[in-house]
């Protein structure tokens, strides 16, 4: 197993504000890291924006200021996802820093075996800012962002990616570059096999407007903005500035693990491994793919209408019901509709009503009372909880994991129903006390990634917030009533 990881989310183009699917990423990546630091291991966890895109570009002209202005100012709109989620960042990179810059152009030069200049004609989205074959066009649009492309002409730099075609093959099918769901690696497996064409990545300066990270002696043409962005993987961790910290992430006994949604799988699981493969760097060693946050089933977008800030959600709800929502309502592998009416259900029925109500009747029936914590009745059921969580976040199944976590809620549930312990002797309170302090306990572990600031609440009100598992047994507490985790809305 490996010591450390690397966890990333893909970094965000600065033309709009974020919307809910940003917050979706984010919320996902930063479970799995806090999972991670759960199970032991050194985490660095990445995120960051895309500063260098003509979107970017086009954003800034319709506004009347500089691009520079444009990109200081948006990228705080993502940058403040970190508090109003409750995000666990260890870094965050801004493709216009310098150590980004530095790492792009070493990257450049390692390619340069694989890179050569000719003219090219071809159709081109901006929005995706890449170019496609019209039969990946659906009804003549962009298959991502259904809008007409422009025909463009130009003389550019290519990277030979059909060199690594079957070496892309390899690597997947082995599992060597672990692609999750399985479904979607057998959808990339089937495009590599249609064969891969060698791909443009510099555009004019001048239809760049300037901005970007300029080819090596060519002042004249700008690195394409995809060759740039997926080079943040490494530059945040030394590459081009800090060999000893490079090796640290990104060797062999660290894993890396890359969260993306489904709309840039190409760039990650064919475009970004053979940038690697060229360099002569090793590959991540996971992709996960996750679907989509829709409104009415259509994608949501920063530059249409159909958009839900989530900013405007936790200000209304709280950034724990927002994450709650969006870990246990969306599916972790398929797209999934937003309802501001299914979030606030959950939120009355299972925060509130479920680990609210479970947690407010357990420190009452223990109020007054000292506890020693002998004997746990649900340790078989507890262990086989725990392991069946454990797999599935290995698995980023974040939904069904939570599922785990509310099963312990209903085991809790059921046995105060069927003991009915507020009726009982003391000594009768005690022993059945003790049991479902280590429920409660467990309960806020596997809560730790999710609900963060919940989490914490629970462990600090049974006094355990130090506790380790191995450390319970023999506590004595004394506990009171505290107020409610989740007053109802």
């Amino acid at each position: 197993m490996p010591k450390r990881f690397l966890v990333t989310t893909a970094i965000d183009y600065v033309n709009g504000e974020p919307h809910l699917g940003h917050a979706l990423e984010k919320v996902e990546a930063d479970a799995f890291s806090r999972f991670l630091r759960m199970e032991g291991y050194e985490v660095k966890f990445l995120s960051g924006t895309d500063e260098n895109s003509l979107k970017n570009v086009q954003a800034a002209q319709k506004a009347g200021v500089s691009v520079k202005e444009w990109v200081d100012k948006y990228y705080t709109y993502f940058y403040e996802l970190k508090s109003l989620l409750n995000l666990s960042y260890d870094d965050f990179i801004r493709t216009t820093e310098e150590r980004h810059k530095k790492g792009v152009i070493k990257i450049w030069q390692s390619c340069q075996k694989d890179i050569y200049r000719q003219s090219y004609e071809g159709l081109y989205c901006v929005d995706c800012e890449s170019f496609y074959e019209p039969k990946d066009l659906i009804d003549g649009l962009c298959p991502e962002h259904k809008k007409p492309l422009e025909k463009l002409k130009e003389e550019n730099y290519f990277f030979r990616l059909s060199r690594y075609q079957n070496e892309l093959l390899k690597v997947i099918e082995s599992g060597q570059f672990k692609i999750v769901p399985s479904y979607r690696a057998n959808e990339i497996l089937a495009f590599i096999k249609e064969g891969l064409e060698d791909i443009s990545i510099s555009r004019s300066s001048e239809r760049a407007r300037g901005w970007g990270i300029k080819v090596p002696n060519d002042p004249h043409q700008v690195i394409w903005v995809w060759f740039d962005a997926l080079t943040n993987y490494i530059s945040a961790i030394g590459y081009g500035t800090d060999e000893n910290e490079f090796e640290k992430w990104w060797g062999k006994e660290s894993k890396v693990v890359h969260i993306i949604g489904k709309g840039i799988s190409r760039f990650h699981a064919i475009y970004w491994p053979a940038m690697l493969l060229a360099a002569g760097l090793r590959l991540p060693d996971t992709l996960f793919i996750h679907g989509y946050v829709t409104l009415s089933g259509e994608k949501m977008a920063k530059s249409g209408g159909s958009v839900i800030r989530p900013k405007d959600l936790v200000l209304k709800y709280g950034g724990e019901a927002v994450r709650y929502y969006l870990l246990r309502a969306i599916s972790a592998y398929q797209d999934s509709d937003f309802s501001e009416e299914a979030l606030k259900e959950r939120y009355n029925h299972e925060l509130a009503s479920g680990l609210g109500n479970l947690t407010s009747r357990i420190l009452a029936l223990a109020e007054g009372l000292e506890i020693s914590l002998k004997e746990n009745i649900f340790e078989k059921e507890i262990k086989d909880i725990l392991a069946r969580y454990r797999e599935l976040m290995f698995d980023f199944r974040f939904n069904e994991a939570l599922n785990e976590a509310w099963n312990l809620i209903g085991l809790a549930d059921a046995y105060l129903s069927k003991t009915r312990l507020w009726e009982k002797t003391e000594k009768e309170k005690i022993e059945g006390l003790s049991s479902l302090i280590f429920v409660l306990y467990h309960l806020a572990r596997l809560l730790l990634p999710f609900l963060p600031e919940t989490s914490s609440r629970i462990l600090k009100y049974l006094g355990l917030e130090d506790s380790k598992p191995e450390d319970l047994i023999h506590l004595k507490l004394k506990l009171k009533k505290e107020p409610p985790l989740f007053p109802r809305l």
